[in-house]
């Protein structure tokens, strides 16, 4: 099937509260293109730099999500642009993206990133980690951010009880950290499932789903 095929089959599957992110990492921008041009706005990224330069031409109305492993002197190069960024896993990247949205008089929205995988190889904080955050004196300095949410990644496998009991665990995660909502910290967002198990995700919970190959096709790598 075409892209634009691709994307009404899984829109026409998913519940109204849940959100598609097209994932579009190494695909060129024709593929997005088409994508957008059959309705979808919301992309995600995993290299800066890459999603930076697609910025540059691509339509301005796009949303573009920050889906990969954040570093902290990159983060400037979307700073002026990107509409959510997810996986952020530390008080420092938290300090460094209010730096650079009060830069660009912005304020930019971010979910962190909970570890649910047994993988080691998998990025995250644990929970105690993400208390410890959102107690902090510094995390109430910093108003030019929001924490909107969090983002899990399951493990890879084809185990479908292991993937259920991870994404379970994120949104329950969710709930015991709610009790420290403040002015820029309001979880709403549960960005979790992707291509091979998204359909579990939302069963759990979730929110948005960052969905690439079941859109794009086999992944292009570099």
């Amino acid at each position: 099937m075409s892209i634009k095929d691709n994307l009404h089959t899984i829109k026409n599957s998913l519940p109204n509260h849940v959100e598609l992110i097209a994932v579009s990492k190494t695909k060129p921008n024709s593929a997005i293109l088409e994508a957008y041009n059959a309705g979808q706005r919301a992309f995600g990224e995993n290299k800066i730099q890459e999603m930076a330069e697609k910025h540059e031409f691509l339509p301005k109305d796009i949303e573009w999500h920050m889906i990969g492993h954040l570093q902290s002197n990159k983060i400037k190069y979307m700073a002026s642009f990107v509409h959510l960024i997810h996986g952020v896993d530390s008080l420092k990247k938290l300090q460094e993206i209010n730096k650079q949205a009060f830069k660009h008089h912005r304020t930019i929205n971010c979910l962190l990133q909970l570890k649910i995988a047994s993988e080691t190889t998998k990025f995250g904080m644990s929970i105690p980690e993400i208390e410890t955050l959102l107690n902090s004196e510094e995390l109430k300095n910093l108003k030019n951010i929001q924490i909107t949410g969090f983002m899990g990644m399951a493990s890879f496998t084809d185990n479908i009880n292991i993937i259920r009991t991870e994404f379970k665990s994120l949104k329950t995660a969710s709930n015991l950290l709610k009790k420290y909502i403040a002015f820029n910290f309001n979880p709403k967002t549960f960005s979790m499932g992707m291509s091979g198990d998204y359909q579990i995700a939302i069963e759990e919970g979730s929110t948005m789903v960052r969905v690439g190959s079941a859109i794009f096709g086999i992944r292009n790598y570099t």
